[in-house]
Order: C-alpha cells, then structure tokens, then sequence
C-alpha cells in the first residue's frame, strides 16, 4: 500500500473517529531551520508549527504538555516524528510555550489543512 493511500486510510478514520490524541512529543529546531519541509514551506523553528506523520498538510492542533497545562496552537507543515512512540515534534517555538522538550502531550485537532504541497 502506497504512502498516500496510507495517509488517506489514517486521516479518513481520524475524522470518523475522536479528535483527542494522547503521547509523547519532542522538539526539533536548529539543525533544520531554513530547510524545505515536506509541505514545500522554509522550516522556522521560531514559528508555532509541529511534523506529524499522516495528518494532512495546514491541519491546526491544540498540542497541551501533560504535567504543565501549559498549551499552544501548531499548524502541521512536515512530516515525522520517526522515533518510535512519539506522536508530534513541535518548532522550538511552540515547544518553548508549553515547556517541553520531551514531554506527554494530548493534542486536539481544530481544523483540517487541504494537504497541498506549497512552496512558499
């Protein structure tokens, strides 16, 4: 089964099913900032946006750090995390927010993004 067919099977069940997800999220920053992402836009970690695995491009998450309550909006530009067990890496920025560098988060789909490959 092919990657996009995937994504289209996890997002389709996602949007007959809850909005909630819970677990662990980390950061990333530096070492990609000005790097294309797979949405096709520059990666900023000064920027409040998060990688996520299946969830359509321009989707915006309510990303909330367990132990702090501390939350913060992200929109999903890129693809990842590809560590095992997690579920989001958020910008520097937003992980900055909610005091999280490897934290367990719930995160709260508000709205879905189109999907589209941008380049900004």
């Amino acid at each position: 089964m092919s990657y996009l067919i995937k994504s289209l099977v996890v997002t389709l069940s996602l949007l007959l099913s809850t909005t909630v997800f819970a677990g662990n999220t980390s950061y990333y920053g530096s070492k990609f900032h000005g790097k294309r992402t797979a949405s096709g836009s520059i990666f900023n970690m000064n920027s409040l946006t998060a990688a996520h695995r299946t969830l359509p491009f321009g989707t915006k998450v309510q990303v909330t750090n367990k132990n702090t309550k501390q939350s913060v909006i992200v929109k999903i530009t890129d693809r990842g995390p590809f560590i095992r067990g997690r579920i989001l890496d958020l910008s520097k920025a937003a992980a900055g927010q909610i005091n999280c560098q490897l934290c367990t988060t719930t995160m709260e789909i508000l709205s879905y993004g189109d999907g589209r490959y941008r380049k900004e």
